[in-house]
């Protein structure tokens, strides 16, 4: 902005001479940060309306125009040498040292912090501007393992810390040493063990002060009193590691790994369920070590009582040791005894095709393991006191293969048990239910009539639900299902951006944006409630119980004028099929009630636009039988 501008809005209001230099600094061809908008480029300045106009790289509009005054504490303003504004300018360069290396180029953000300090967030948040979001993630989680080693930088032990740019490069295992030695803390200590081994490639580095590091150690994990028996496993299996050049047997070190697993036989599902999940394998060979003669009951009844990750280890570590067979068998008794819990069901649905598991699995993923899986539901609903959506019935509904492939390997009646199982369970939303049971419906249609004589127990009640009931086929339900879950989990959380992003710019009385996105959102709450009530009504069909003696929904219909002889041909389909230009018509149409019922040779009276027309139908047929 030039100074005759800045000078008339410091005369307007005089608290912003002490905000001159950041006006000053709003110049075309300056890269900026705004809070809700993102990054952008400073294009020029409207003397009209007193706006400074900025292209942000997420807007399709260009020369966005913003108030200068109100863009004073929400505006990030990038110096010409900002590693941004580098970017932009010589994109394939910066990229090229992000690929290559890596560390250089944290050096180059850290360069911009004060006194070469920045918090994690900040450097992510400048990543994910530089690489993008998703690539940025990747490229940051390999890179924080190449820092750990850099001697120029310091990394912070935690989340709340900041990296730092160190001024006389330090190998990090001798920082590491000196906060080892200086921590009182039990849990910390061994934690930055860890850390030292992980860095200390060359062990010769610690040769001097490992016997004292082990020492310390040893005493950490035998004598703190606020460490759980888990965090003692664990400190012993960080201390082995740092001892195996040292010492011809870890193992033989006191305490051994052995001897906690010793003290905790009577609950080790509850120990296997505090381990990192990087130590489960080596918690497993443990197992079998200091149980050679009974290693293979205790992994199975770690297999049917840890959660999901160690349950899935178990599995895996049965399979590797050649005890396939121990395991599938394992399985088809829990199931005899209605006893397989839902870490074990999670673990064979998720990984049924995995090529390790699917010759073992396939023939198990039948309606028998369904009934176990809506039994699992069935118990975690009564446990589960909270909202969260309980994991078996989640994989359900998100994998659209599953059931169909459970179904394919049973009878009709076996799934009128499970659909009607499925209605009582109270582990599924509605939505969720009508989802799944319509899946039901695909493989067997008639179940939709068992269906519907389950859900009325008089005349009276089934009068009522047909009255509320609308008769949908299959494809119009899924496309509003899919239409429900776009408003829902997109369009929706997209409207709350924009409505934040637009309150952004202050005024809501003047502000445009804001009202529009406001409008918006009436509309999309209002057609989300709108389909939420009709797919809660609706029941889906594919029409092959439609007759071939009686007009139907699903039924084709050929009528011929009285008075003209004229012959017209009409389909008769659901509430959401209408499609008037190929004569085909929903069941509430006028047209469509007036002949329901209604048989060859019998006359019909209909009104078109206050004209009488008398029609004789001369032929029916089945939709489904014309496909």
């Amino acid at each position: 902005m030039n100074t005759e501008v800045i000078d008339r809005l410091v005369e307007k209001d005089p608290s912003l001479e002490s905000s001159r230099p950041v006006l000053e600094s709003m110049i075309p061809g300056t890269y900026c940060i705004h809070r809700s908008w993102g990054f952008g480029l400073i294009s020029g300045f409207d003397d009209e309306r007193g706006m400074i106009l900025i292209d942000f790289e997420d807007d399709e509009r260009s020369s966005h125009a913003m108030d200068p005054v109100f863009c004073i504490d929400k505006l990030e303003l990038l110096s010409e040498d900002h590693i941004l504004a580098q970017h932009r300018k010589n994109k394939e360069e910066i990229e090229i040292i992000a690929k290559k290396e890596p560390a250089e180029l944290i050096i180059k953000i850290l360069e911009q912090g004060d006194d070469g300090c920045m918090s994690t967030r900040e450097i992510e948040r400048i990543l994910g501007y530089m690489l993008g979001s998703a690539k940025a993630k990747r490229w940051w989680t390999a890179t924080k393992k190449v820092l750990i080693k850099d001697p120029r930088i310091a990394v912070p032990n935690k989340k709340n810390e900041p990296y730092v740019l160190r001024e006389e490069p330090v190998k990090p295992e001798q920082e590491i040493l000196q906060d080892f030695f200086e921590e009182k803390r039990s849990y910390e200590k061994i934690a930055l063990a860890e850390k030292l081994f992980d860095l200390a490639s060359e062990k010769e580095d610690l040769q001097t002060d490992l016997p004292q590091v082990l020492h310390d150690l040893t005493i950490a994990i035998m004598e703190a009193k606020n460490l759980s028996q888990a965090d003692r496993l664990y400190g012993i299996w960080v201390r082995n590691n740092l001892a195996r050049d040292v010492e011809e047997d870890v193992e033989k070190l006191e305490p051994t790994s052995a001897s906690i697993l010793k003290e905790c036989e009577e609950d080790l599902p509850a120990l296997a369920d505090l381990m990192p999940a990087k130590f489960h394998s080596r918690f497993l060979d443990l197992v079998a070590r200091t149980y050679p003669d009974n290693w293979k009951k205790i992994v199975l009844n770690l297999l049917q009582n840890t959660a999901v990750k160690f349950s899935g280890e178990c599995a895996h570590f049965l399979i590797d040791r050649e005890e396939s067979k121990l395991l599938i068998s394992s399985i088809h008794s829990w199931l005899d005894e209605q006893n397989l819990k839902a870490p074990v069901l999670l673990w064979m649905l998720k990984f049924r095709k995995l090529s390790k598991f699917q010759d073992l699995l396939g023939e198990m993923i039948n309606p028998r393991l369904l009934t176990a899986v809506f039994s699992a539901i069935d118990y975690e609903s009564l446990q589960n006191a909270t909202s969260r959506r309980i994991p078996l019935a989640e994989i359900l509904s998100d994998d659209r293969e599953l059931l169909a492939d459970i179904l394919s390997k049973g009878t009709e009646e076996n799934a009128k048990d499970l659909a009607q199982a499925l209605l009582l369970n109270p582990g599924f939303e509605d939505l969720t239910k009508r989802s799944l049971l319509a899946r039901f419906i695909k493989k067997f249609p008639k179940i939709q009539s068992m269906l519907d004589g389950e859900q009325t127990s008089d005349a009276s009640s089934a009068s009522t639900s047909m009255e509320d009931t609308l008769i949908v086929s299959k494809e119009s339900y899924d496309r509003k299902l899919a239409d429900l879950d776009l408003i829902t989990k997109e369009k929706i959380p997209e409207n709350s951006l924009a409505i934040e992003k637009a309150r952004e710019l202050g005024d809501l009385k003047e502000n445009a944006e804001y009202h529009m996105a406001k409008d918006d959102q009436k509309v999309l709450l209002a057609r989300q409630a709108e389909l939420q009530a009709d797919l809660m009504r609706a029941k889906a069909t594919d029409f092959t119980e439609a007759s071939t003696d009686t007009i139907g929904i699903g039924s084709i219909v050929e009528l011929r004028d009285l008075g003209t002889g004229e012959k017209i041909k009409y389909t008769i389909l659901g509430a959401w099929d209408s499609d008037p230009e190929n004569n085909i018509l929903s069941y509430l149409t006028p047209m469509g009630q007036s002949i329901i019922g209604k048989k060859v040779g019998d006359n019909v009276q209909i009104d078109i636009e206050g004209n009488e027309q008398a029609l004789v139908i001369q032929g029916l047929s089945r939709w489904v039988d014309k496909k």
